[in-house]
């Protein structure tokens, strides 16, 4: 019989609808019962920070579970959907001016009430995420956990070759200066020019603003990435629901 080594069980609150972990975990997908229970003994499973043993208990609710340092997202009630937002849709819910909004494109596929995480104006169009998870709304939101998102532009035309390096550098615009991550030149057409760059800033209208500064006003904006979630081939109006991995991902890169 192998060795028990496992850290001495402490004391810890055990909530109403906690649940054996071994459980939670295969009801998360994260592999059969018995392959949770090797996790777990193999010490590759946390619940709020502790070291977790065979036969500890867990609601999926309330605790907040690792394995492999990466979160676990077991509670079915919250909901993560990734939309790639047309041009002419307002970033809201619903609208009262009776504009396209966001609502019109789910329809009756999410029982659960959503909310926009962050905004794209009317005339920008891309990636946002919708969710009920209050707390990673607010985190990406929040300019203090820096997450990064990437744009696809179409700026008047030709750039210059040190526009990457000015832009590095910082540009100051009359809310404060702003600098990008990162900066291309993707295609030329003509007189226009597809940018990419990469920010960690949230101002309204950022983007539009910081290039129309240095000369390259956008025509077309589409924003491709929110950290480390992807835009990808969602068709214009389509939603779909990130994995556990990418929400796991998501959480990572707002430190938890």
């Amino acid at each position: 019989m192998p060795r028990d080594d496992r850290a001495p069980k402490t004391d810890a609150p055990v909530f109403e609808g906690a649940e054996r972990l071994q459980k939670v975990l295969a009801a998360a997908g994260v592999g059969s019962r018995r392959a949770c229970e090797d996790l777990i003994f193999r010490r590759r499973v946390t619940v709020n920070g502790r070291v977790a043993q065979l036969g500890d208990r867990a609601d999926p609710t309330h605790d907040v579970i690792h394995v492999d340092g990466e979160r676990l997202q077991a509670d079915n009630r919250l909901v993560y959907l990734a939309m790639n937002k047309p041009r002419g849709v307002v970033s809201t819910m619903a609208d009262e001016k009776g504009r396209a909004a966001l609502s019109d494109f789910l329809g009756n596929r999410v029982e659960q009430r959503v909310y926009h995480v962050g905004r794209l104006d009317a005339d920008s169009e891309g990636l946002l995420l919708l969710t009920n998870d209050g707390t990673l709304a607010h985190r990406l939101m929040h300019p203090s956990y820096g997450v990064s998102k990437t744009y696809l532009c179409e700026v008047a035309g030709p750039i210059p070759r040190n526009l990457g390096r000015r832009l590095a550098a910082g540009i100051e615009l009359e809310d404060g200066p702003v600098t990008v991550d990162s900066f291309k030149v993707v295609d030329t057409l003509g007189k226009t020019a597809q940018v990419e760059l990469t920010l960690h800033e949230g101002r309204k209208h950022i983007v539009r603003r910081l290039l129309g500064e240095v000369g390259h006003p956008v025509a077309r904006l589409v924003r491709t990435s929110i950290g480390p979630i992807r835009l990808g081939d969602l068709r214009a109006g389509r939603t779909r629901r990130l994995t556990n991995a990418e929400v796991a991902a998501l959480f990572k890169a707002v430190g938890d």
